[in-house]
């Protein structure tokens, strides 16, 4: 263990690793007050994540994050807790609303200090759950859509996070700050968001479970957009427990969001009960395998014991992705991007200095030195000069993505051979942060269910070199209680999550 993580502070948490079910026994009991742990989870990250090790991942606290606790201690003694996550402190990534005293500014000096003038569908969710607000996290700045030389986890209005597992590696991205907080026992749970792999990319490169839902299980409402076929706000938890729990909170029908009312919602804690494990069957993604020896060693451990536990593998299937489809997808996230930002911008801040994409470019250009210095907008600028949604390229690209990803290649796999999920590597461990040269990724399963928007959750699964890497179940729309019961189930025989020690770099003589 480094020295860092024996002498600080914050290594003396009494809650590390606690689960939402551990605390919420801990303050029925009247053993723990949401306003205490509010404090403890405070006094940590200004340890730990401000001083330190300096992990970055928080951008901004809630100045009223110790009020609400207070009050929500008060209505427990009268009335008793509203649910699982009365009195709980939930980080929320800095791309969703929140009407109160916060910026929400997708971690662009363009947006720091604007605050929405409401909350987001889920953030009032949240809320109406008892969860106490604690703050908001790092990003990759505007959820890594502005250009493709960018380094994850930076942000010009947070700087870079780091991995809490090797300082010097990346936490990947979007949500950087929300898994690497989460990973550092930050809070018990965050909310992040993802287009392509921004959930499940930084789960697997902290250690922690991450669950992308279907689009339109969570309101998009109050996300600061980039795509919306593809966007969605989903769960990030130490278990795959906490992770169902928060998405119970969030996921809801919404009226400013049209998707939701085709969701079909479940119960996500029954899905935590029993063997899921037995008897289903699992897909092995062999395609997604070969990026590195070190993980196919983890998954091949991990595939050992899913059978182990009753799981019937097919080894292997063929998940058909036609070579259109990264184009295709590229041009539906640019083109949905430009429209998604003139709309929400006047609709969530109309007092900001930009109300569109286009101004968003003229205010990084005038401000080239901050927001400039380590990668462009090239992005930015190819969306601005795209068409509108009406544009015949636009709708060919979005039929191709849907048509690929969903009929031809999800589904079609899923039913030939009568399957319940498929499995694969989520990705890499986390490689050295380079802001002079950008990401250099380690390989990703995250884009079949992102163009589909169909679910994903991701699992730790092992270790290479100190460095966590994750176990993927994906399934067609609409499956997350079969897929979080999978993953729960593997949890539970694997139990290969373990805290980081904020090490200076990786393990290269361990596992």
């Amino acid at each position: 263990m480094s020295a860092v993580a024996s002498t600080t502070p914050g290594a003396r948490f009494r809650h590390l690793e606690a689960t939402v079910d551990q605390l919420q026994a801990e303050m029925g009991a009247g053993r723990l007050s949401a306003q205490a742990l509010t404090a403890a989870y405070t006094a940590r990250i200004r340890a730990l994540d401000r001083h330190g090790p300096s992990v970055g991942s928080v951008i901004e606290m809630n100045p009223d994050a110790s009020a609400i606790a207070r009050a929500l201690d008060r209505e427990r003694e009268t009335t008793g807790p509203r649910g699982p996550l009365h009195g709980i402190p939930v980080l929320i990534k800095d791309n969703i609303a929140t009407g109160d005293r916060m910026s929400t500014s997708a971690g662009s000096l363009a947006l720091a200090g604007v605050t929405a003038i409401r909350d987001s569908h889920l953030v009032a969710r949240l809320r109406d759950a008892g969860a106490v607000i604690l703050g908001k996290t790092n990003l990759s700045e505007w959820a890594n859509i502005r250009s493709s030389h960018s380094t994850s986890g930076w942000s010009a209005r947070g700087g870079q996070t780091r991995n809490p597992y090797a300082l010097d590696r990346n936490p990947s991205g979007s949500s950087s700050g929300s898994a690497a907080a989460v990973a550092s026992n930050f809070a018990a749970v965050a909310v992040a968001t993802e287009t392509d792999g921004s959930i499940v990319s930084p789960a697997n490169a902290n250690g922690v479970v991450g669950i992308k839902p279907t689009v339109g299980l969570v309101s998009r409402d109050g996300i600061i957009p980039i795509s919306h076929s593809q966007d969605t706000a989903g769960p990030i938890g130490r278990t795959v427990a906490d992770a169902a729990a928060l998405l119970a909170a969030i996921a809801g029908v919404d009226a400013h969001d049209a998707a939701t009312s085709e969701a079909k919602f479940a119960d996500y804690a029954k899905a935590l009960r029993g063997n899921a494990l037995k008897g289903a069957r699992l897909g092995v993604v062999r395609s997604e395998f070969g990026s590195s020896p070190a993980v196919d060693e983890v998954i091949e451990d991990a595939l050992r014991l899913l059978a182990a536990k009753g799981a019937v593998l097919v080894d292997p299937v063929e998940l058909q992705l036609a070579a259109e489809l990264q184009e295709a997808e590229l041009d539906v996230l640019l083109t949905e991007l430009k429209a998604g930002v003139a709309g929400w911008l006047p609709e969530f801040m109309p007092q900001a200095p930009v109300q569109s994409l286009a101004d968003v470019i003229d205010w990084n250009t005038a401000h080239t030195a901050e927001e400039l210095r380590w990668f462009g907008q090239e992005f930015f600028e190819q969306a601005q000069a795209r068409g509108d949604l009406k544009s015949p390229e636009y709708l060919r690209s979005l039929s191709t993505c849907r048509r690929v990803a969903r009929r031809e290649g999800i589904d079609a796999t899923l039913r030939a051979d009568s399957l319940d999920a498929l499995v694969a590597p989520t990705g890499g461990p986390a490689w050295l942060t380079d802001l002079v040269n950008g990401d250099h990724y380690g390989g990703s399963f995250s884009t079949p269910a992102a163009v589909a928007g169909y679910p994903h959750v991701t699992v730790p699964a092992g270790f290479v070199h100190g460095l966590p890497v994750g176990i993927s179940f994906v399934g067609t729309a609409w499956s997350e209680a079969r897929l979080i019961g999978l993953a729960h189930g593997f949890e539970r025989a694997a139990s290969a999550r373990r805290p980081p020690t904020f090490a200076a770099s990786a393990a290269l003589g361990g596992d």
